[in-house]
């Protein structure tokens, strides 16, 4: 099977969440034959496959992500989901992209100097996969502890065959905020008999899309959105008694956060008590900030240089979204570098969108980065 029919096959029935079984097995399928010694995860449906090199060296770990999004597909191509479920994230692409570099790296095994791991994980949407794998032993799938971890994330937004990282942070950290306002409930006839929490609620969401311009300093950017807002009113002419928020934070350092983490619930809780509301805020951290290593950096852009050329970017500026890869490289020094995968026609919504496209066509290319980047860290 072809990378892209791989690809195709893994796109039209994508699974949400931890427990991926149709995933598992199609991943498992393509890797039988090459020689890994593979395993499966406990609490997820994760793949861990290590090939062992014919010399002794390092261990390398590569990783791709499994996991879908409850979107259903709008883009009508031929292979499209029709589950209600989508890979808008570039994930199928990435599991054909490792199989790929586990196929280039077999078949010159006994020239490698050392073990590369791969790491196939679910649960990245949220979810945490990266973490639970960790805990059950990822990282030490092989014996010790990998010297670097390497990961390629496709972009359907970016120029097919564009080459983009950075030194240092690249994606942000990624925490919420539940927050519960509640009043008292009463007629909509009479709202001076009540405490409606209903603009007590909007003047938070002010509050909140406003804090970090005032309170966060713009070389240390943060990102606050209220992406939720609901009501127990049951009827038009009834005041709500509760409003409920749910906010979505994101930073680029720990010291940011610390911010984020303390003065937020103070605000909203204040503003609530003004207005003779009680409010009741939980906090919840989620990804932190992945971080790509300095060191390990500059060798993979000077590689990244030499195939690639003038197609390579440095980015000026992380970005605001957020990955689980960084539990991977808050414990082994690496790199997450992206790869344009544009349509020819430029025919795409954003990632994450119904309509997200991706040019299967640069599939090679995906697992010949990724090999190349273990072989020469491994022969470094």
């Amino acid at each position: 099977m072809t990378l892209a029919d791989l690809r195709r096959s893994l796109h039209g029935h994508p699974e949400v969440g931890l427990h991926l079984p149709r995933t598992q097995q199609t991943i498992l399928d393509a890797l039988d034959g090459l020689g890994l010694e593979i395993s499966t995860g406990r609490e997820l449906t994760s793949v861990t496959a290590v090939l062992r090199g014919g010399r002794p060296g390092p261990v390398v770990l590569l990783r791709s992500d499994m996991d879908g999004l409850p979107i259903t597909e709008a883009t009508g191509l031929p292979f499209a989901s029709a589950t209600g479920t989508m890979h808008a994230c570039g994930h199928d692409l990435h599991m054909a992209g490792l199989v790929g570099a586990a196929r280039l790296l077999a078949g010159q095994r006994d020239e490698l100097p050392g073990t590369v791991v791969f790491m196939f994980q679910p649960g990245e949407e949220g979810f945490a996969g990266g973490r639970i794998m960790i805990e059950e032993g990822v990282l030490d799938a092989a014996g010790e502890r990998p010297v670097a971890a390497y990961a390629v994330h496709v972009d359907c937004t970016t120029a097919a065959g564009r080459v983009v990282t950075r030194p240092g942070p690249i994606m942000a950290s990624v925490s919420s905020m539940d927050v519960e306002v509640t009043g008292t409930g009463g007629h909509a006839a009479h709202p001076h008999s009540s405490v409606d929490p209903v603009p007590v609620a909007a003047e938070i969401i002010l509050a909140l899309q406003s804090f970090t311009a005032r309170r966060v300093p713009v070389a240390d950017p943060a990102v606050v959105s209220v992406t939720r807002l609901s009501s127990d009113s049951p009827a038009s002419n009834v005041l709500a008694r509760t409003v409920r928020l749910g906010v979505n934070i994101r930073s680029l350092s720990r010291t940011t956060l610390t911010l984020l983490r303390t003065e937020l619930p103070k605000l909203v809780t204040g503003i609530g008590e003004a207005h003779g509301c009680t409010v009741e805020t939980d906090f919840m951290d989620a990804y932190p900030v992945t971080v790509n290593d300095p060191a390990e950096t500059a060798a993979v852009l000077t590689v990244l240089d030499e195939l690639y050329g003038d197609r390579v970017e440095r980015l000026s500026f992380p970005g605001m979204a957020s990955e689980d890869f960084a539990y991977v490289l808050d414990e082994v020094p690496g790199t997450m570098v992206f790869l344009g995968a544009q349509p020819a026609d430029g025919t795409t919504g954003p990632m994450h969108s119904d309509r997200a496209v991706f040019d299967d066509s640069r599939l090679d290319e995906h697992a010949g980065l990724l090999a190349e980047l273990a072989i020469r860290r491994l022969r470094r």
